[in-house]
């Protein structure tokens, strides 16, 4: 059977309706590289049975997004600079991810993924980074063209050892649409990649009992072309499915 993949979804508010919805590059890059179905997962927030259900889904994917972490969740003052923000998502990816960690089920997370995953697992946040000495610009060039806004714009570079490294080499171009990133790393999170500024890059969970990485970049926009971003989705993919195969014995 096609394992299934747990995606939160977005609120937004359009047309006189909220809205619970997922960018079509995420979950298209998931069905099509990764091999799997994307299961929408509404920001219902604690009114989830988290247990239940990662019982009938065989991965997390956790997609990037306009909207960032509320700072309350990681220590910080709400402050304009922060917004928007998105506090049903936030309700709901924060104790999943927890959940799913703890279960083993294989968690991919992109972007505001990867910032959800440093938040939920202790860790803390700086916004408008590129204000930063030392800080190159990692907000996406302006254009109305979107293969313009998501170019590879700058390399990454990955821990020698790391499970990262083993999935896309020693180093990478990547492309960049933040202007939040990790600042104080949680204690369970171990740093897989870096820009050359030393922005973190990616990450992994250094306890968790199954696959679960993270990456700031986007490599949903380019999972059909670039080979990076094809490695990334496809070892995701193939986490999934040893999941779900040793789950049906």
């Amino acid at each position: 059977m096609q394992p299934v993949v747990a995606v939160v979804a977005d609120i937004r508010e359009f047309e006189n309706y909220s809205w619970h919805c997922v960018p079509d590059q995420y979950v298209k890059a998931a069905f099509n590289v990764s091999g799997v179905l994307p299961l929408l997962v509404p920001a219902f927030g604690d009114g989830i049975d988290f247990d239940a259900l990662l019982e009938r889904v065989d991965g997390v994917m956790l997609s990037g997004s306009k909207s960032n972490v509320h700072p309350s969740n990681f220590g910080a003052e709400p402050d304009e600079k922060y917004e928007p923000y998105d506090e049903a998502r936030d309700a709901t990816s924060l104790p999943l991810i927890r959940a799913a960690i703890d279960k083993g089920v294989p968690l991919f997370a992109i972007c505001r993924g990867i910032q959800e995953l440093n938040v939920a697992l202790g860790g803390t946040l700086a916004t408008e980074i590129q204000e930063a000495e030392g800080v190159m610009d990692h907000r996406a060039p302006t254009s109305s063209e979107q293969a313009e806004r998501f170019a590879l714009t700058h390399s990454v570079k990955t821990k020698a050892d790391g499970c990262i490294n083993k999935i896309i080499g020693g180093e990478a171009r990547v492309n960049s649409l933040h202007r939040q990133a990790i600042d104080n790393i949680a204690p369970r999170l171990q740093v897989e990649a870096s820009a050359e500024d030393g922005t973190v890059e990616a990450v992994s969970v250094i306890d968790a009992k199954g696959y679960a990485v993270g990456v700031q970049w986007h490599p949903e926009y380019w999972a059909k072309t670039d080979d990076t971003s094809r490695k990334l989705f496809e070892a995701f993919g193939d986490a999934v499915r040893a999941y779900a195969s040793a789950k049906a014995k």
